[in-house]
């Protein structure tokens, strides 16, 4: 039987475990990429961010070609700064990148050219711009792998607040941050 005064003392030498959750279109990188969207012989495009608040319509059909490559990348240096800092001081431990995109090589790619060191960084493409996949995927983190303190960064305001909703009902220490 363990005795509260070990649980205690035990608990106030036990690190958390942290993960980090960044984005990445529009919120690492902008880039010329699109989705092209065809409904009854129209076709049009939607930037990430557009996409990001799109509401599926029904006989939507989607074109992500473009997204298997990172097109003309433009760095967004201030968040960048904070992931690169993120992973240095954790060594790339716990550190994601959590895309819509269906493809991750490509984001490997782009920052290792940038000079990120990708050996322990994880990039999950999840292939959905439904917020709730995000905050699902969250989640499973939390309850399956330990994780008891959060940060997750993204410019749509849907995933943060479906991940700010479901993290209200953790016992974690978290921070969602909205990126404009």
């Amino acid at each position: 039987m363990i005795k509260l005064k070990d649980m205690i003392s035990r608990s106030l030498f036990v690190e958390s475990k942290k993960l980090r959750i960044f984005d990445f279109d529009d919120t690492l990188v902008k880039t010329t990429s699109f989705i092209y969207i065809t409904n009854n012989g129209k076709k049009r495009k939607l930037t990430p961010g557009q996409y990001a608040v799109y509401n599926e319509k029904d006989g939507d059909e989607f074109d992500f070609s473009d997204f298997n490559k990172v097109q003309d990348p433009q760095e967004i240096k201030k968040i960048t700064k904070i992931f690169r800092r993120v992973v240095q001081s954790s060594g790339g431990s716990g550190v994601h990148i959590l895309t819509a995109r269906a493809a991750h090589k490509p984001i490997r790619q782009y920052l290792k050219d940038i000079g990120i060191n990708m050996s322990k960084i994880y990039v999950t493409a999840l292939a959905s711009n439904n917020p709730k996949d995000k905050a699902d995927w969250i989640e499973d983190k939390i309850d399956n792998e330990g994780y008891d303190d959060v940060y997750f960064a993204d410019d749509s305001s849907k995933n943060v607040e479906v991940t700010k909703k479901m993290l209200r009902g953790k016992d974690v220490k978290w921070r969602v941050q909205l990126i404009r």
